[in-house]
């Protein structure tokens, strides 16, 4: 067995992962139209948690990748893919049709097929996209704890001044 065709058989993504990313991303056929859509953008109209549910088929695939020995590169782009879907799907209607249009379980199967034809190394362009990713995490990380922290400090500010804590006061005499 050469080297060449070890690497086609560890890389490739498997029948069932491509059977997630069909049903997922594209069982479901527009009428009058080319364009499918799978399940993922419609398990995600389930307030609170279906964009978080419709992650764990995905998570499958990264699973099945993971053993068949993709390279650390490779799995996380596919986790970045899984987390955009999921991050944007969270938006109320906007990221439903997000999802529809970005089929992250086909990219990642598109991400495994290509490393079994190509079998190639990571390039400088692989981890440009994880270290812009991650900078940008970092910098939303950083920005909700400033936010966080205004709150917080804003909310102190107001329930400790005396005209406020009179008038909670006054609104809860009325009540009772």
């Amino acid at each position: 067995m050469s080297a060449k065709s070890n690497t086609d058989k560890k890389s490739s993504a498997n029948p069932v992962s491509r059977w997630i990313a069909k049903i997922m991303d594209d069982c479901i056929r527009i009428p009058g139209t080319d364009w499918r859509i799978g399940v993922d953008p419609l398990i995600g109209l389930l307030p609170g948690v279906g964009d978080s549910a419709s992650a764990v088929p995905s998570l499958v695939i990264v699973g099945q990748a993971m053993r068949a020995g993709v390279p650390r590169l490779v799995l996380i782009r596919m986790m970045i893919n899984i987390l955009l879907n999921t991050a944007f799907g969270a938006l109320p209607f906007v990221g439903d049709l997000f999802s529809a249009w970005f089929k992250s379980n086909r990219r990642n199967i598109e991400l495994l097929e290509r490393q079994a034809r190509t079998g190639r190394k990571a390039n400088a362009g692989d981890y440009l996209i994880v270290a812009c990713f991650v900078a940008i995490l970092i910098a939303l990380l950083v920005g909700i704890g400033f936010i966080a922290y205004w709150l917080v400090e804003t909310l102190y500010r107001v329930a400790s001044s005396s005209q406020a804590t009179i008038a909670c006061l006054t609104v809860l005499n009325k009540i009772v």
